[in-house]
């Protein structure tokens, strides 16, 4: 079983929140209580990368779809960086990268 490994890092007015190993019901605890105290400070622009994904389910999935609903409605920016083919499949399927702001690299999330 691979960890999840959690990195924050502030730019300015951007906060990135980097993933590393599995995104699944097991870490999904630790995402959505890394995501709330981000959330608190309200910056107005939240970076999930996912670069460093292995893998990422369903719930997963629900946790990035629920964090830009926030976004949205705390008129903020939520950008993905864009994971692997085995994660970005996800997305593909279930036609959320046409919905999400999604960028390859974090410094596309500046523009």
């Amino acid at each position: 079983m691979t960890l999840l490994e959690l990195t924050t890092e502030t730019d300015g007015t951007t906060v990135r929140l980097a993933l590393e190993g599995e995104l699944d019901i097991a870490s999904a605890g630790q995402v959505e209580r890394e995501l709330t105290q981000i959330e608190r400070d309200a910056p107005p622009t939240l970076v999930l990368d996912l670069r460093n994904l292995a893998f990422m389910d369903s719930t997963g999935l629900r946790i990035v779809v629920a964090a830009d609903a926030r976004a949205r409605e705390q008129s903020r920016r939520f950008v993905v960086v864009r994971g692997p083919d085995a994660v970005q499949r996800i997305f593909h399927m279930t036609r959320l990268d046409e919905r999400l702001d999604m960028v390859d690299e974090p410094a596309g999330a500046q523009a």
